[in-house]
Protein backbone atom coordinates (compact mmCIF):
# COMPACT_ATOMS: atom_id res chain seq x y z
CA UNK A 1 0.00 0.00 0.00
CA UNK A 2 1.60 3.72 -0.60
CA UNK A 3 -0.05 6.28 1.93
CA UNK A 4 0.95 9.89 1.50
CA UNK A 5 4.20 9.34 -0.69
CA UNK A 6 5.35 6.75 1.88
CA UNK A 7 6.00 3.18 0.80
CA UNK A 8 4.62 0.42 3.23
CA UNK A 9 4.98 -2.94 1.51
CA UNK A 10 4.45 -6.52 2.89
CA UNK A 11 5.78 -8.47 -0.24
CA UNK A 12 8.15 -10.71 -0.65
CA UNK A 13 10.94 -8.14 -1.43
CA UNK A 14 10.61 -5.55 1.26
CA UNK A 15 10.08 -7.86 4.09
CA UNK A 16 13.02 -9.98 5.34
CA UNK A 17 14.77 -8.13 7.03
CA UNK A 18 17.35 -5.02 7.72
CA UNK A 19 20.40 -6.96 6.23
CA UNK A 20 18.17 -7.94 3.30
CA UNK A 21 17.24 -4.16 2.94
CA UNK A 22 20.58 -2.82 3.45
CA UNK A 23 21.14 -5.18 0.32
CA UNK A 24 18.62 -3.96 -1.27
CA UNK A 25 18.97 -0.40 -1.10
CA UNK A 26 22.75 -0.58 -1.54
CA UNK A 27 25.90 0.78 -0.17
CA UNK A 28 25.37 4.32 1.29
CA UNK A 29 21.58 3.85 2.21
CA UNK A 30 20.31 3.64 5.63
CA UNK A 31 19.63 0.34 6.56
CA UNK A 32 16.27 1.65 6.93
CA UNK A 33 12.79 -0.84 7.36
CA UNK A 34 10.44 -1.32 4.58
CA UNK A 35 7.89 1.16 6.61
CA UNK A 36 10.66 3.88 6.99
CA UNK A 37 11.89 4.08 3.40
CA UNK A 38 9.28 6.46 1.48
CA UNK A 39 8.38 6.32 -2.26
CA UNK A 40 10.68 9.54 -2.53
CA UNK A 41 13.93 8.53 -1.24
CA UNK A 42 13.17 5.16 -3.16
CA UNK A 43 13.18 7.16 -6.25
CA UNK A 44 15.98 9.33 -5.20
CA UNK A 45 18.29 6.22 -5.01
CA UNK A 46 17.02 4.11 -7.90
CA UNK A 47 17.18 7.13 -10.06
CA UNK A 48 20.84 7.82 -9.27
CA UNK A 49 22.34 4.30 -9.01
CA UNK A 50 20.52 2.50 -11.68
CA UNK A 51 22.96 -0.84 -13.16
CA UNK A 52 20.36 -1.23 -15.81
CA UNK A 53 21.36 -1.04 -19.53
CA UNK A 54 20.03 -1.59 -22.90
CA UNK A 55 23.27 -3.19 -24.26
CA UNK A 56 23.19 -7.43 -25.22
CA UNK A 57 25.61 -8.15 -22.32
CA UNK A 58 23.50 -7.17 -19.78
CA UNK A 59 20.93 -8.66 -20.36
CA UNK A 60 23.11 -12.01 -20.67
CA UNK A 61 24.65 -11.55 -17.57
CA UNK A 62 21.80 -11.43 -15.79
CA UNK A 63 21.54 -15.52 -15.98
CA UNK A 64 25.21 -15.62 -14.25
CA UNK A 65 23.81 -13.03 -11.33
CA UNK A 66 23.50 -14.21 -7.72
CA UNK A 67 19.29 -14.23 -7.84
CA UNK A 68 19.60 -11.63 -4.86
CA UNK A 69 21.14 -9.46 -7.26
CA UNK A 70 19.20 -6.32 -8.07
CA UNK A 71 18.16 -5.17 -12.00
CA UNK A 72 17.94 -1.23 -10.96
CA UNK A 73 16.98 2.06 -12.62
CA UNK A 74 15.69 3.34 -16.13
CA UNK A 75 17.26 1.90 -19.38
CA UNK A 76 16.38 4.66 -21.78
CA UNK A 77 15.55 8.68 -19.88
CA UNK A 78 15.39 9.78 -16.45
CA UNK A 79 12.82 8.54 -14.39
CA UNK A 80 9.83 10.42 -13.39
CA UNK A 81 8.50 10.56 -9.61
CA UNK A 82 4.90 11.25 -9.90
CA UNK A 83 4.60 8.33 -12.62
CA UNK A 84 7.12 6.43 -10.27
CA UNK A 85 4.63 6.63 -7.53
CA UNK A 86 1.48 5.56 -9.67
CA UNK A 87 3.53 2.29 -10.84
CA UNK A 88 4.46 1.29 -7.68
CA UNK A 89 1.20 2.18 -6.07
CA UNK A 90 -0.70 0.54 -9.17
CA UNK A 91 1.80 -2.39 -9.08
CA UNK A 92 0.16 -3.50 -5.56
CA UNK A 93 -3.21 -5.41 -6.69
CA UNK A 94 -0.59 -7.96 -8.24
CA UNK A 95 1.25 -8.30 -4.79
CA UNK A 96 -0.18 -12.63 -4.38
CA UNK A 97 2.03 -13.09 -7.29
CA UNK A 98 5.61 -13.16 -7.11
CA UNK A 99 7.24 -12.90 -10.19
CA UNK A 100 5.23 -9.71 -10.90
CA UNK A 101 8.21 -7.10 -9.23
CA UNK A 102 6.46 -4.30 -7.00
CA UNK A 103 8.81 -1.62 -8.06
CA UNK A 104 9.62 -1.75 -11.91
CA UNK A 105 12.98 -0.01 -11.41
CA UNK A 106 14.09 -2.56 -8.60
CA UNK A 107 14.00 -6.31 -9.69
CA UNK A 108 15.54 -8.78 -8.16
CA UNK A 109 17.47 -10.73 -10.90
CA UNK A 110 16.00 -14.22 -9.50
CA UNK A 111 12.88 -13.22 -10.66
CA UNK A 112 14.40 -12.08 -13.99
CA UNK A 113 15.88 -15.74 -14.16
CA UNK A 114 12.70 -17.09 -13.15
CA UNK A 115 10.65 -15.60 -16.03
CA UNK A 116 13.14 -14.83 -18.74
CA UNK A 117 13.18 -18.34 -20.20
CA UNK A 118 9.46 -18.23 -20.99
CA UNK A 119 10.26 -16.00 -23.43
CA UNK A 120 10.73 -19.05 -25.90
CA UNK A 121 7.76 -20.76 -24.66
CA UNK A 122 5.41 -21.35 -27.45
CA UNK A 123 1.78 -20.24 -26.54
CA UNK A 124 -1.29 -22.43 -27.96
CA UNK A 125 -3.36 -20.69 -30.25
CA UNK A 126 -5.95 -18.70 -27.58
CA UNK A 127 -2.91 -17.80 -25.19
CA UNK A 128 -1.17 -16.35 -28.43
CA UNK A 129 -4.32 -14.34 -29.21
CA UNK A 130 -4.03 -13.00 -25.49
CA UNK A 131 0.01 -12.12 -26.02
CA UNK A 132 -0.33 -10.68 -29.42
CA UNK A 133 -3.65 -8.17 -27.81
CA UNK A 134 -0.73 -6.74 -25.49
CA UNK A 135 1.19 -6.64 -27.81
CA UNK A 136 -1.01 -4.49 -29.76
CA UNK A 137 -2.28 -2.47 -27.04
CA UNK A 138 0.21 -1.59 -24.50
CA UNK A 139 1.95 2.26 -24.31
CA UNK A 140 4.50 0.59 -26.25
CA UNK A 141 3.10 -1.84 -28.56
CA UNK A 142 5.06 -4.24 -26.58
CA UNK A 143 6.90 -4.92 -22.77
CA UNK A 144 9.23 -1.94 -23.50
CA UNK A 145 10.62 0.14 -25.45
CA UNK A 146 13.51 -1.40 -27.24
CA UNK A 147 14.34 -5.01 -27.15
CA UNK A 148 16.73 -5.15 -24.22
CA UNK A 149 16.85 -7.32 -21.47
CA UNK A 150 13.46 -6.21 -20.12
CA UNK A 151 11.67 -6.82 -23.27
CA UNK A 152 12.71 -10.52 -22.71
CA UNK A 153 12.01 -10.40 -19.30
CA UNK A 154 8.45 -8.94 -19.23
CA UNK A 155 7.84 -10.63 -22.51
CA UNK A 156 8.73 -13.79 -20.62
CA UNK A 157 6.59 -12.77 -17.92
CA UNK A 158 3.34 -12.30 -19.97
CA UNK A 159 3.85 -15.56 -21.22
CA UNK A 160 4.44 -17.28 -17.93
CA UNK A 161 1.43 -14.76 -16.71
CA UNK A 162 -0.92 -16.45 -19.22
CA UNK A 163 0.29 -19.84 -19.02
CA UNK A 164 0.95 -20.16 -15.27
CA UNK A 165 -2.14 -17.72 -14.26
CA UNK A 166 -4.26 -17.69 -17.09
CA UNK A 167 -4.03 -14.31 -17.43
CA UNK A 168 -6.31 -12.07 -20.50
CA UNK A 169 -4.37 -9.75 -23.28
CA UNK A 170 -6.10 -6.84 -21.01
CA UNK A 171 -4.43 -8.20 -17.75
CA UNK A 172 -1.10 -8.12 -19.69
CA UNK A 173 -1.36 -4.77 -20.64
CA UNK A 174 -2.15 -3.89 -17.49
CA UNK A 175 1.16 -5.16 -15.71
CA UNK A 176 3.40 -3.83 -18.99
CA UNK A 177 2.16 -0.58 -18.56
CA UNK A 178 2.71 -0.58 -14.98
CA UNK A 179 6.15 -2.06 -14.98
CA UNK A 180 7.38 0.13 -18.10
CA UNK A 181 10.71 0.65 -16.94
CA UNK A 182 12.06 2.83 -19.64
CA UNK A 183 11.80 6.21 -17.38
CA UNK A 184 10.20 9.27 -18.85
CA UNK A 185 5.76 10.07 -17.84
CA UNK A 186 5.28 7.29 -19.90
Amino acid sequence: MVERSRLTVSRRDFTVGAGYIALLFGAGVPAATAETQTLDERFDYLSKNGNSTCMPTFADSIAKMPVTARLRGSCCSEMERKRYARQVQGLTKYAAISEIPPDPYDIAAGVAQKVMPYYEATLSAGQQQAYQYAMDKSDEKGPCCCQCWRWKMYGGLAKFLIVEHTFSGEQVVDVWNLSNGCGGSG
